[in-house]
């Protein structure tokens, strides 16, 4: 019975996404209260009190308890709408006590489903919020009433129905739906067919199989935990099997699960939030991003090459590997090409986004049911389609709750100032060093984001330090995604990697040996948000020249910075081997015309001395 409920309201859920994105959302505070009652009842479901406990029962109680108060705070809102969004109506004891009960769920949820972190965030921001009058110094404020903050929670737009709410209300959640339906009628089998075949003959077969079917699905999941649990089980176990040592297996799934958020078209849920907080079409987001994400993964790739090299790791067997002919069968790819091409089609018509999600979730369904027919039953089309749409339901769950937790913290933030405080806390310490500035930024980032799914993590940081970085200069889109990358990084970041913790587990290896073999494969994405500060062109801005410069110095760094950590030699001397990578890298990283120019020409020289000593040292040997 249970499951059935839980379900019935994760079709729901998925059912009304669908239609408002055919239709056009509603009223905006509308929207976001049907949509939030919907997810927070499914977050019950779907996380039931005291489950397999012998106080279950109480569990329940409490449960239909906070269901029943948000259904209420949410119905007032819809009853209400006009009233509130004409005048500016007074907090009454009804409102502070749907207030209450509404945010007591919201957090409760969120502990249930990504751990205390994130919700006792919250709670600081509205305790400080009601308390810091009575802080001394430059955090102090001059402190608001229960009252007014009731009036800027519940009864407004600015509260927790403000814009992060309406966007997983909108775009992200027709996109979750769209990557549910891609993945459920087939799309995911294709993907990982794809990687295997592309990865599992070269050196590192497995571990690349691993980077390029993380990143298709972490595309379109925009979580690098759920990336980690889903693909993880597949491809931790064959590099196991072929004698990938346990901490290296771990890391390679996180990290390339981690990539998929950065990297685009769909990008992660954050992506669309950076879009609205901007104000600019996440298609900008989505270009800007290109180079930083082919960047990251070419590093992966030639990281994962020298080491499975050096340490002559096994092929996959070819026995093991689809063939070409199934992968590109017609029922297959058909969908796929449908699906994103409605997307495309729909975007370019300068329609929504949630639009033109919508789009290509018709163009996939038709293309589904064409390439099944004679080949499937209706009923099992259908069941492949419900369960896609059930799928999308309770993934919208944790989404939907954390926007509107991380809205009700921005909203305390903008309110009482602490934001703009705390940069110009940073911007003093730093003085007008945008790069002493940026080291702070990215070390608050990392420690800011640790236990925090995602895109959490980048609305705390995008409100409380972004505007740091755009206070010496630095342009507002590559300032967030500066700000986006170290929120994303942290889940591999120890001590508090989630995406490692996972990844350690499905291993059955130790989580810290992990970590740092994490960070070893995914250096590059460390220095990728500063390569946004030094090289305009790293966001296909300034030009066509400046692109090229900075292509050309982050080619460089990716083939530079994996050498140097993988142990690469040139000479046979470990000491000169590395001391010419470094003045590789430090050449690559300084923001001149030519030195991009000059640093592939002195890593090319490396290779080619490497190359003739090693030669020299075999002939005289013979």
């Amino acid at each position: 019975m249970s499951v059935r409920i839980r379900d019935g309201f994760a079709l729901l859920v998925g059912i009304f996404v669908f239609y408002t994105a055919a239709t056009g959302p509603f009223e905006s505070l509308i929207q976001r209260a049907v949509f939030l009652a919907l997810v927070t009842c499914l977050g019950l479901s779907l996380y039931p009190l005291g489950k397999g406990t012998g106080w279950r029962t109480i569990g329940l109680i409490v449960d239909l308890l906070l269901a029943a108060v948000t259904i209420s705070a949410c119905s007032y809102i819809v009853v209400n709408y006009d009233e509130i969004m004409t005048t500016l109506p007074w907090a009454t004891q009804l409102d502070m006590a749907l207030t209450v009960g509404l945010v007591v769920t919201v957090l409760e949820i969120g502990r249930r489903a990504v751990g205390a972190i994130f919700p006792v965030l919250v709670i600081v921001g509205l305790l400080y919020a009601l308390l810091g009058e009575y802080l001394p110094g430059s955090l102090g404020h001059r402190g608001f009433d229960i009252e007014f903050v009731t009036e800027t929670i519940f009864l407004g737009d600015l509260g927790i129905w403000g814009m992060l709410t309406g966007v997983a209300a909108t775009v992200i959640a027709a996109f979750v739906l769209f990557g549910a339906l891609l993945l459920h009628t087939g799309g995911g089998q294709s993907f990982m067919d794809l990687a295997m075949r592309l990865g599992g003959r070269q050196k590192g077969g497995a571990a690349k199989i691993a980077i390029i079917s993380s990143g298709l699905f972490g595309m379109i999941s925009g979580s690098a935990v759920a990336n980690v649990a889903t693909t993880g089980n597949f491809t931790i176990p064959m590099m196991r099997r072929l004698g990938y040592p346990g901490p290296l297996a771990a890391a390679v799934e996180a990290v390339a699960s981690t990539g998929g958020q950065i990297a685009p078209p769909i990008m992660g849920a954050a992506a669309f939030v950076m879009a609205e907080i901007l104000g600019i079409a996440y298609v900008d987001v989505m270009v800007a991003a290109i180079i930083p994400a082919v960047l990251f993964y070419l590093s992966v790739f030639v990281t994962v090459h020298i080491v499975a090299t050096r340490r002559n790791l096994k092929l996959v067997p070819e026995d093991e590997l689809p063939a070409w002919s199934e992968i590109l069968a017609l029922r297959k790819v058909l969908p796929i090409i449908a699906a994103l091409g409605g997307l495309a089609v729909g975007i370019f018509m300068g329609r929504s986004v949630a639009t033109s999600a919508f789009y290509g979730m018709i163009a996939l369904l038709i293309a589904f049911v064409a390439t099944s027919a004679g080949r499937l039953s209706v009923g099992e089309m259908f069941k492949r389609v419900l369960a896609g749409v059930t799928d999308a339901g309770k993934g919208m769950v944790i989404i939907g709750v954390l926007l509107a937790g991380a809205q009700i913290l921005v909203s305390m933030i903008n309110m009482t100032g602490i934001g703009v405080t705390l940069s110009s806390m940073i911007v003093a310490i730093a003085g007008d060093s945008t790069v002493l500035v940026a080291i702070i930024v990215g070390l608050v980032c990392l420690i800011m984001g640790m236990g925090l799914p995602t895109t959490a993590a980048y609305v705390l940081v995008a409100a409380v330090l972004a505007p740091a970085m755009t206070a010496v200069g630095v342009e507002p889109l590559t300032a967030h995604l500066f700000v986006f990358y170290f929120a994303t990084i942290s889940v591999i970041t120890p001590p508090v990697c989630v995406a490692v913790f996972v990844a350690a587990g499905i291993a059955q290896t130790n989580w810290l040996p992990a970590a740092f073999e994490a960070v070893r494969l995914g250096a590059m994405t460390y220095i990728v948000p500063f390569m946004l500060l030094l090289y305009p062109g790293m966001t296909a801005g300034g030009g066509g020249l400046a692109i090229i410069n900075a292509v050309l110095s982050g080619l460089v760094l990716v083939v530079a910075i994996p050498a140097l950590l993988g142990g690469q030699t040139f000479t046979g001397r470990l000491w000169l081997d590395r001391a010419m990578l470094v003045i590789v890298i430090g050449v690559a990283l300084w923001p001149a015309f030519l030195t991009p120019m000059i640093a592939a020409m002195l890593l090319g020289g490396a290779f080619f001395v490497g190359r003739n000593m090693r030669r020299a040292a075999m002939e005289g040997g013979q």
